[in-house]
């Protein structure tokens, strides 16, 4: 049965997906989410957090570009600024726990990315909620 969680990471390679040119990706999102049985309130919500992180990308890109400290945005993993796109998205958006945001960020780190990833994605998320959240 999908999680919430399977519906992050959903929204996540789609993300990943648009940054590498596949210009079908927001089509075949609704595939992807079938393929993980992601249905009904699952669904609804990947939906609108694919849909928010893309209306709000330049303003999330620039929060994560003033929380990096002695790095590049552009010398980000590519799968690593997906997850904290969706996580700044989510922190600063959505009235989600920062806690539950900052560990669902490090759970799908865990699974898509490499081992230090997830300690920078949660210190740069936790810098984030107590700007965002204050």
């Amino acid at each position: 049965m999908a999680t919430i969680t399977h519906a992050r990471e959903a929204v996540v390679q789609t993300l990943y997906a648009l940054e590498q040119g596949n210009d079908q990706a927001i089509e075949q999102f609704d595939e992807l989410l079938k393929e993980k049985k992601i249905r009904n309130k699952k669904a609804e919500f990947a939906k609108e957090l694919l849909k928010g992180v893309l209306k709000h990308k330049d303003e999330i890109d620039k929060i994560i570009k003033e929380h990096l400290i002695d790095w590049n945005f552009d010398r980000l993993d590519k799968i690593d600024k997906q997850i904290l796109r969706l996580g700044v998205y989510e922190l600063k958006y959505t009235d989600t726990p920062f806690q539950i945001i900052i560990d669902e960020a490090v759970k799908i780190a865990k699974n898509f990315s490499e081992d230090k990833a997830k300690s920078f994605i949660n210190g740069i998320l936790d810098r984030v909620a107590k700007e965002v959240r204050a």
